[in-house]
């Protein structure tokens, strides 16, 4: 007969989500899995296989939890577009200046997941293109429907500039690890909806 399981699962999957997206997946090791969900090692495997499989898991939890509420803002019609892309960059900018151990943010698990493991595990590719790919298309039909309203100005088309967004946000969030403040945030995201509405 099985043994039940005697911990909250969706827990320790935050938990380990957080270290992660504190330490990286190199750095990460089974250890500071063990004390961040409180967890045994046999637990940790039994339960979740291995630290490759706990990553993918710990990525699709968050790629949930943030594109979700990123493309909720984005696709709410009942919004002006620019102000949607407004209140997106301005969440870009809250994410990187509310939690900052030692000056710097931790940035987004995506875009540091790109930049540590991209070509290194398909499985993991997969699913930030998936994502990718699914914020894309909410900037592009947000652009679109601000270049239809006129509030959009930019001869870009909408495809062009949500890649240039793209590419800013992630930049943002880089810039945040980097230690950038706030100002030095908001002037990006100003600069970028500038280039908008030339």
């Amino acid at each position: 007969m099985a043994r039940p399981k005697t911990f909250d699962e969706d827990q320790a999957l935050e938990a380990a989500m957080h270290t992660f997206w504190a330490n990286g997946y190199e750095a990460t090791t089974t250890q500071d899995l063990c004390e961040a969900t409180g967890l045994a090692r046999s637990s940790i495997y039994n339960t979740f296989t291995s630290k490759p499989d706990l990553f993918r898991r710990a990525l699709a939890r968050y790629i949930q939890q943030t594109t979700h509420a990123q493309t909720a803002v984005l696709e709410d019609e009942h919004r002006p577009a620019l102000e949607r892309l407004r209140t997106l960059l301005d969440m870009i900018v809250d994410a990187e200046t509310a939690h900052r151990p030692q000056g710097r943010s931790r940035g987004c698990l995506t875009v540091n997941t790109t930049v540590e493991r991209a070509g290194r595990d398909a499985p993991t590719d997969q699913m930030l293109d998936r994502d990718r790919q699914r914020r894309l298309e909410s900037l592009r039909a947000a652009l679109a429907a601000g270049q239809r309203a006129g509030e959009i100005t930019t001869r870009r088309t909408p495809d062009q500039a949500a890649q240039f967004l793209n590419a800013v946000i992630a930049g943002m969030r880089v810039a945040g690890q980097g230690g950038a403040d706030r100002a030095t945030l908001e002037s990006i995201a100003a600069t970028a909806l500038d280039a908008l509405t030339p």
